[in-house]
C-alpha cells in the first residue's frame, strides 16, 4: 500500500491534502529524511528539525509562484523531497546526483543557492521588492537559522527591508537553540509596549527609591526587570527595523505553525516570525547529540553511530588541531578564533584546555578576520582556522585592515582544494589566487600531516600575515612530529631527481606528482611555499631541465603555476610550461578522488597530460609499475 508520502509528487498535491492529514505525511517525511540520509550519508540534525515547517510552508504558500529561500542550505532535505527529488535522494551528493543544498540549475523549487549562510533576507528581500517593481502579485520566504543570524549581512538586509513597508517579504527566524515557554509570545507585546513607555520609566525610579533600603528585594527587583527585558528582546529589537514580530511559537506544531502562516501571509509590509525546533527532532539520538550527528556518514538508524572497525588515519584537521594546543602550551600570546566552526576546524580541545583564550565569534568571518587583527596590533599572536571557502567572505578585511598594516595573523585555511561532497559552494579553489596578490602575505602549501604541523609552525614564527592551506581529511599518512620544529621560510625542496621535464608540486599533489614522475623519468619539487616562490630553487630546476609542470589543487588563473610563469619571466627565463590544476569551471560534488582524476590531478591524470605536451622528453613507461593517486 502506497504512503502518503509517495502520492507527494508536488507540493501542489500536498496542497491538496486536508489538514488533518499533513501531521501523518510530517511522520512519514522524517522517517524517510532518516533513512535515506543514513544510506548516503549528509546533514540529519538540522533536516530533521526542518521537517514541520517545510511542511507548512508549502502547504500555505504558492510555490514556486511565491519564494522560498532556505538558510542555510544545508536544511533543505524535507524541501527536496516535496519538490519531486524524493525519487533522486539516493544520489544524493555523489557525482552527477543531486547537491545538498539548493541550487537554481536543479528545481524551480530552489530559489536561490544557499550553501554559505546569511545571505537569505538579502536574497529574498531582492526578489520581494522585483515583484513589486513587475506588478507580479507573489511572496518571498526567507527562513534562516542554525547560527546565520549572527552574521551581519543578515542585519544589513533587515536595515534595508525595514525602509520598505510595502514589501511582501516574510523572515522566519528558525531557532533551534532556545526552550519554548508558551505565555512568552503574549507576554511579550505587553512588556514592550509597557517598557517603552514613561510609566515603566517612572515606575521603575519609584521602584529604586523604595526598595534600595531593602537589599535583598531591590536585587529580586532588578533581576526581574533583566528577566522581562530579556523575554522583549527579540520584539523589540525586530519591531525596530520595521518588521511585524511574532513569536516565538513551536516549529513543531503544525496546529500553531499553519495558521500563523496564513495570517502572515495576508498581512502588510516585512513580517518576521520567531520559530523554536529542535535538531534532530523525532530521532533520539540526534535529538541527543545533534553534533554528532550534523553531518554523518552512512549508519544504521537502529544502532545509531558507531567507531570503525580499524581507526582512521589523523585528518589535516587533527594535526591542526593538535598543533594549536601544543604551540599554544609554549607562547602564552597565541589565541584561536573561529567563525562558528569549533569541531570543523579541529579546535574542541583547545577550547577545553584553553578557554580564556578561544573566541568563536560566530558566523562573522569579517568581524573574525578584523578581531583578529585588533588582537594583534597589542602583541597577541592570532591563529584564525576558518575554512578556505568562507575566508572569501572576508577577504577586504583581509587585505586592509590585516595585510595592509602587516599585522601577524596565521590563517589556517581548512578545506582547501575540492571537499568532496558538499560541492562547488565549499571548494577552497581560489585561496592561492586571492592570497598571492596581496602585499605582505605569504602563502605556505603542505604535502602531508607532517609537513603542515612544521609550516603551522613557521607560519606562527613569522611577523607578518602568513596563511597555510590544507585539504579536508587525511594525507598519505605520514607521521607529524612532536616538536615544534619550524621549515626554512619560502623554501622547497627536490623530492626525485629526474632529467628533462621538471614537476613543481604544490601541496598534496606531491605524492600523485611523484608517483607520474617514476613513469615519466621526471624530477619532482615539493615547492611548499606558493608565495614567497622559492626563486633561487627555481631558477635552478629551470636551468637544469626542458620544460616544467605544476600541479596544484587550486584554480589555474592566476594560481600557483601562474606564479612560476611570473618569476620566469622576470628572470627572463624561458622555458615551456605545463599548468595543471582546476578550470575555469565550478566543480560539483562527489567523491574526492574520483572529481580529481575528473580534472586529471590523480597519477594517471598528471602523466597523460604530461606525454600528450611534452612525448618528446618524456622516458618510456615502465611496464608492471603501480601508479598510485
Amino acid at each position: 500500500m502506497a504512503t502518503l508520502l509517495e502520492s507527494i509528487q508536488s507540493p501542489a498535491d500536498l496542497r491538496g491534502l486536508p489538514r488533518a492529514q499533513l501531521k501523518q505525511l510530517a511522520t512519514e517525511l522524517r522517517e524517510f529524511v532518516l533513512q535515506s540520509v543514513s544510506r548516503t550519508g549528509g546533514h540529519l540534525s538540522s533536516n530533521l528539525g526542518t521537517v514541520e515547517l517545510t511542511v507548512a510552508l508549502h502547504s500555505v504558500f504558492n510555490t514556486p509562484e511565491d519564494r522560498l529561500v532556505w538558510d542555510v542550505g544545508h536544511q533543505t532535505y524535507p524541501h527536496k523531497i516535496l519538490t519531486g527529488r524524493r525519487d533522486r535522494m539516493a544520489t544524493l551528493r555523489q557525482l552527477g546526483g543531486i547537491s545538498g543544498f539548493p541550487q537554481r540549475a536543479e528545481s524551480e523549487y530552489d530559489t536561490f543557492g544557499t550553501a554559505h549562510s546569511s545571505t537569505s533576507i538579502s536574497a529574498a528581500l531582492g526578489m520581494a521588492l522585483a515583484a513589486r517593481q513587475k506588478g507580479e502579485d507573489r511572496h518571498a520566504v526567507a527562513i534562516i537559522g542554525d547560527g546565520a543570524m549572527t552574521a551581519g549581512m543578515a542585519f544589513e538586509a533587515l536595515n534595508n527591508a525595514g525602509v520598505e513597508p510595502d514589501c511582501r517579504l516574510l523572515v522566519i527566524l528558525n531557532d533551534n537553540d532556545m526552550s519554548i515557554s508558551p505565555p512568552v509570545g503574549a507576554l511579550n507585546r505587553y512588556l514592550a509596549q509597557l517598557m517603552s513607555g514613561q510609566f515603566y520609566a517612572a515606575a521603575k525610579n519609584v521602584g529604586k527609591t523604595v526598595l534600595k533600603p531593602v537589599p535583598p528585594l531591590f536585587e529580586l527587583a532588578r533581576r526581574f526587570e533583566q528577566h522581562a527585558k530579556g523575554m522583549v528582546v527579540p520584539a523589540t529589537l525586530f519591531e525596530q527595523f520595521g518588521f511585524n514580530y511574532i513569536g516565538p511559537i513551536d516549529g513543531h506544531d503544525l496546529d500553531s505553525l499553519i495558521p500563523t502562516l496564513e495570517n502572515l501571509k495576508n498581512a502588510k509590509g516585512p513580517q518576521f516570525l520567531h520559530v523554536v525546533t529542535k535538531k534532530g527532532q523525532g530521532y533520539k539520538l540526534a535529538e541527543a547529540d545533534p553534533v554528532a550527528y550534523h553531518g554523518p556518514g552512512k549508519f544504521d538508524p537502529a544502532v545509531g553511530l558507531t567507531p570503525p572497525a580499524t581507526p582512521p588515519r589523523p585528518t589535516f584537521t587533527q594535526v591542526f588541531g593538535q598543533w594549536l594546543c601544543d604551540m599554544a602550551e609554549q607562547d602564552e600570546r597565541l589565541v584561536g578564533i573561529t567563525p562558528a566552526m569549533r569541531e570543523g576546524s579541529g579546535m574542541v580541545e583547545f577550547h577545553r584546555r584553553f578557554p580564556g583564550r578561544y573566541y568563536d565569534v560566530g558566523i562573522a568571518e569579517q568581524h573574525a578576520v578584523t578581531f583578529a587583527a585588533g588582537m594583534a596590533c597589542e602583541g597577541l599572536k592570532p591563529v584564525v582556522a576558518i575554512y578556505s571557502t568562507f575566508l572569501q567572505r572576508g577577504y577586504d578585511q583581509l587585505i586592509h585592515d590585516v595585510a595592509l598594516q602587516n599585522l601577524p595573523v596565521v590563517f589556517a585555511l581548512d578545506r582547501a582544494g575540492l571537499v568532496g561532497a558538499d560541492g562547488a559552494t565549499h571548494a577552497g579553489a581560489y585561496d592561492i589566487a586571492f592570497v598571492r596578490c596581496i602585499p605582505n602575505m605569504s602563502m605556505a602549501c603542505p604535502a602531508d600531516e607532517a609537513e603542515c604541523r612544521q609550516l603551522l609552525s613557521t607560519a606562527f614564527a613569522q611577523n607578518h600575515p602568513v596563511a597555510v592551506r590544507y585539504p579536508r581529511g587525511a594525507g598519505v599518512g605520514t607521521q607529524p612530529s612532536a616538536s615544534l620544529d619550524v621549515l626554512p621560510f619560502g623554501r622547497g625542496e627536490v623530492r626525485r631527481e629526474g632529467r628533462g621535464i621538471a614537476i613543481l608540486a604544490f601541496g598534496t599533489l606531491l605524492y600523485p606528482a611523484l608517483a607520474a614522475a617514476e613513469r615519466l623519468g621526471a624530477t619532482v619539487v615539493n615547492m611548499r611555499w606558493a608565495k614567497p616562490l622559492d626563486r633561487e630553487l627555481l631558477l635552478d630546476v629551470a636551468a637544469r631541465h626542458e620544460a616544467l609542470v605544476t600541479v596544484e589543487e587550486g584554480c589555474i588563473q592566476g594560481g600557483a603555476g601562474s606564479a612560476v610563469a611570473e618569476a620566469l619571466a622576470q628572470a627572463g627565463v624561458q622555458r615551456p610550461q605545463l599548468q595543471l590544476g582546476l578550470p575555469d569551471q565550478f566543480i560539483e560534488h562527489g567523491d574526492p578522488a574520483r572529481l580529481l582524476a575528473s580534472q586529471g590531478l590523480d597519477a594517471a591524470g598528471i602523466e597523460r597530460s604530461v606525454r600528450e605536451r611534452f612525448s618528446a622528453l618524456a622516458a618510456a613507461p615502465q611496464p608492471g609499475l603501480k601508479v598510485v593517486g
